[in-house]
């Protein structure tokens, strides 16, 4: 790329080289900004001559042009491209979402060195219309064999992102005591209904159980005829593992321990369970406060219809602890 001052009616379709302020100090025009003809009378009306623009040389093409193909790379599903003078995508979701990253992928990218990658974190929540990545190339001007490399490693290894998007989720809410089940509800609906609410939704059918293993197992049998997205089970005691009662109860329901005994919050853990397709996530006294903890990011992907496996739990800070 190579800069040069041309005449104001010379420079119809070039890149500003360098930002143009009006006499107030207040910005015009920013370097990068690819020059119309309304541009030329908006210059012409200022009193502007000369303006200096940048030339693409042979084997390069415009910073937005390569912004634009390789953020149509790195991200898939419910998300939209929208540009941004000066090289920059913004990918934005189209409707609510998990957002799943791939780290490894987006520091490979990231370490090419003609674009630089910044998403939202694995498994969080998007609302529609949030911003989820940006990405932002080199200033004017991008070498083409380097944004063609960029975009076959996307196109072999990617998307570094994805949208998956959350529909209708239907949540069942289990609360259990081993004295009486509607004091579980008493304590935690509140905060479940808190927790529900961050991510758009609501508990669609709720029980309450006395702690016992066949009490339990018979209430969760009735919830999953439900065909929920999710069944969430409220407990008052702790630990949560195979040889709880919520555990034992999972286990005659015939439900595949996928995680357990991963730390939530202190003196809380956490039991995943998949009950055919449908997960079941235990978590004892993590409904007592609204305080985010590694529930709060399993939920986006359980809503989102993502089977989440038990390193991916393990993945989650230490061992599963949100600091």
């Amino acid at each position: 790329m190579k800069m040069q001052a041309v005449e104001v009616k010379d420079s119809l379709g070039r890149l500003l080289f360098h930002p143009i302020f009006r006499a107030t100090g207040k910005k015009l025009m920013a370097k990068g900004h690819l020059l119309s003809e309304e541009d030329l009378r908006l210059l012409n009306a200022e009193g502007l001559d000369r303006v200096w623009v940048a030339e693409l040389e042979q084997g390069e093409v415009s910073e937005d042009y390569a912004a634009s193909a390789i953020a149509s790379d790195v991200g898939c599903g419910s998300l939209e491209i929208r540009m941004v003078a000066g090289g920059r995508a913004n990918l934005m979701t189209t409707e609510s979402c998990c957002m799943l990253v791939d780290d490894l992928l987006l520091r490979d990218i990231n370490q090419e060195g003609c674009v630089a990658v910044a998403t939202s974190s694995n498994f969080s929540y998007a609302p529609i219309g949030q911003r989820v990545a940006t990405v932002k190339t080199v200033p004017f001007a991008v070498s083409q064999h380097d944004m063609e490399t960029t975009r076959t490693l996307l196109r072999e290894r990617g998307p570094i992102l994805q949208g998956r998007p959350i529909r209708t989720p239907v949540v069942a809410v289990l609360y259990t005591d081993p004295h009486q089940g509607d004091r579980a509800k008493t304590l935690f609906e509140g905060i479940m209904r808190t927790r529900l609410q961050r991510l758009g939704t609501a508990a669609s059918f709720v029980l309450c159980s006395l702690e016992e293993e066949a009490t339990v197992a018979r209430s969760l049998e009735h919830l999953l005829r439900s065909r929920p997205t999710v069944v969430l089970i409220a407990s008052t005691t702790a630990p949560a593992g195979p040889a709880d009662t919520v555990g034992c109860a999972m286990g005659r329901m015939g439900c595949q321990l996928e995680r357990f005994l991963a730390p939530v919050e202190p003196g809380n853990l956490l039991l995943l369970a998949y009950a055919g397709d449908v997960p079941v996530l235990s978590a004892p006294g993590c409904f007592r406060s609204p305080k985010l903890n590694v529930v709060d990011l399993l939920l986006p992907p359980l809503l989102a219809r993502y089977r989440v496996s038990g390193p991916e739990v393990a993945g989650l800070g230490h061992g599963g602890l949100l600091q």
